[in-house]
């Protein structure tokens, strides 16, 4: 009884690094084919150029958004100002309110607006530098 051979059936698994080096030459002496090792450098240049680009753009990015929030950060800190402005206004007109609606508060619209025409009266303006040229 024979036993076969193990080398005829399993194949061979060869380390990398051992397979062999090889170049096509044209006739003049020009490379034309380029050894594996080469091929493995290319493609992992065109690898870590393409890792670049996209840490590039990333970077790019985040600094885009970095100064993006800082201008809207500005924005909101001029809108709050503004607001705690508008605020104290609307507490002084509440107050004024309040004032006039509330006890003695006709009369005193009527002493702080002294300068009113009553209804169905005219007032008179004397220009005193006019008063000499009649007709102007």
């Amino acid at each position: 009884m024979t036993v076969p051979a193990a080398s005829t059936t399993a194949r061979v698994k060869r380390d990398p690094a051992a397979q062999p080096r090889h170049a096509v030459f044209s006739a003049d002496g020009r490379l034309i084919g380029v050894s594996s090792e080469r091929q493995e450098l290319l493609c992992s240049l065109i690898g870590l150029l393409v890792k670049c680009s996209l840490v590039t753009v990333v970077s790019i990015s985040l600094v885009r958004l970095a100064v993006a929030y800082q201008e809207r950060m500005d924005r909101q800190g001029e809108l709050s100002a503004v607001l705690e402005i508008e605020q104290g206004k609307l507490a002084k007109a509440r107050e004024r309110f309040d004032q006039l609606f509330g006890m003695g508060g006709e009369q005193q619209l009527i002493r702080e607006q002294s300068q009113w025409i009553a209804p169905n009266r005219l007032r008179v303006l004397w220009n005193t530098s006019a008063a000499g040229t009649p007709g102007s």
